[in-house]
């Protein structure tokens, strides 16, 4: 089932996609948004499953991404982890800094804003090219209800959709923010999700409970910039980062986990964000050649399926000056 909320007012409203995105059917007699489905999962899951079907029938109109917000426009909790340590590796080489033993063991979170999503289609509006602008391409989980304390073994069956992240990230902000010991604010800013979220089992065999196995592909201004696969590096699944995230509280229905930037030990593969790429141009050259996003540049992040079909729609945003 894929799963999309049309922009209107602060919540959009829920709609249910064909598995081709082409067609779409509302949903107001079953859930008005997708939080208040999240809510009630198990309870209006089948009634949304039936609307699907139609859908999967012919029934609905023409679905265009860019009238949606982000599947949850905002959220109760948006926690976001660095799943891919080989990522976090490059980027302290570059500036020489040690990896600490812990990163392959303990994973890594912070706590994003989450009161303004934007959508898959929305320009990335900001007021300051010197503050470093640059993408993060990213899978993400919306959990229901979880535990305090629940166990990496069960975390798993907690997950009811996923979808693909932009953690736009303000890198020339980062290193004063981190040198405080306090954790990123200004430094992250707009953050935007796929047109649409789905079940996990939209994904068939590339979805083994805890990770998914495709290419996540980004192009910049039209161009390849990488397309590593999103569970090859993954050193700690979805499972584990819900359990991380819950070990002293319980987490709300509707919380997103996401994983960190998508990254690959094969440099072939490219990059998923830019401060990567100039993390290894640094090391293998002395200095990072890559230049950050300036107004007008555009970032593409999907993923698609064996056959070549998108499975989340694709995030597509332009640059612009606020």
């Amino acid at each position: 089932m894929k799963l999309a909320s049309l922009k209107h007012g602060r919540d959009g409203r829920l709609v249910v996609v064909s598995r081709d995105l082409s067609r779409y059917l509302p949903v107001p007699d079953i859930a008005p948004t997708l939080q208040a489905a999240l809510d009630d999962w198990d309870a209006l899951a089948p009634r949304l499953l039936e609307r699907a079907a139609a859908v999967e029938a012919g029934e609905g109109t023409a679905f265009d991404p860019a009238q949606c917000a982000s599947p949850l426009p905002r959220a109760y909790q948006w926690a976001d982890g660095s799943a891919y340590v080989v990522h976090v590796e490059l980027v302290r080489k570059a500036r020489g800094a040690d990896l600490p033993p812990s990163f392959w063991t303990d994973p890594l979170i912070y706590q994003g804003g989450s009161a303004n999503f934007i959508g898959p289609r929305d320009p990335i509006r900001l007021a300051d090219e010197a503050w470093g602008i640059d993408f993060e391409s990213e899978v993400a989980v919306v959990t229901g209800d979880v535990p305090m304390g629940v166990a990496p073994e069960v975390a798993g069956r907690h997950v009811k959709l996923l979808m693909l992240v932009n953690d736009v990230s303000l890198r020339n902000l980062i290193p004063g923010e981190l040198a405080k010991g306090f954790g990123f604010f200004q430094s992250k800013t707009w953050t935007a999700f796929s047109p649409v979220a789905v079940t996990p089992d939209e994904l068939g065999d590339a979805w083994n409970g805890g990770s998914i196995d495709l290419a996540l592909t980004t192009d910049l201004n039209g161009a390849n910039f990488g397309h590593p696969n999103a569970r090859t590096g993954m050193v700690f699944d979805f499972p584990q980062l819900i359990a991380h995230a819950a070990r002293t509280r319980p987490l709300a229905a509707g919380t997103i986990i996401g994983s960190g930037t998508v990254a690959n030990a094969d440099r072939s593969v490219g990059s998923s964000c830019i401060a990567e790429r100039r993390a290894i141009e640094t090391i293998e050259t002395g200095a990072p050649k890559t230049p950050f996003m300036k107004f007008g540049d555009r970032v593409r992040i999907e993923m698609l399926d064996t056959a070549g079909a998108s499975i989340f729609g694709a995030i597509d945003q332009e640059v612009q000056r606020a």
